[in-house]
């Protein structure tokens, strides 16, 4: 079994009406569930959009300097992400088109070593 990350940007996800939003969560849920269920699932969670509470851990000078914010400015910046313990990339992809189908917006699917 080899663990896979299954992630999105926030800026992937479009501008949509809350009732959209509403409708999709529940799908999205029981994707989570049949994940769960299949004994696949890992994790999985959205990421807080106020990039301005994130923390930055440093220690590239040879000391760890804490600061507040993101590390660098940037154009994206991760939305949720989901890990499963799968087979192979087949059966990754296949978890991740069913997320993508029901949160309604793309899915990147990556090994982690």
């Amino acid at each position: 079994m080899s663990h896979y990350i299954i992630y999105f940007n926030q800026q992937w996800v479009g501008d949509h009406t809350a009732e959209w939003f509403a409708s999709r969560g529940p799908l999205a849920n029981a994707v989570v569930s049949e994940m769960r269920d299949a004994g696949v699932l890992v994790f999985a969670a959205g990421v807080d959009e106020d990039v301005d509470a994130a923390v930055t851990a440093d220690a590239t000078s040879g000391s760890v300097a804490i600061t507040s914010g993101l590390y660098a400015p940037a154009e994206q910046y991760i939305g949720g992400l989901t890990i499963v313990d799968v087979a192979d990339d087949d059966a990754a992809t296949e978890w991740g088109g069913r997320i993508a189908e029901a949160c309604g917006w793309p899915q990147q699917i990556r090994r982690v070593y």
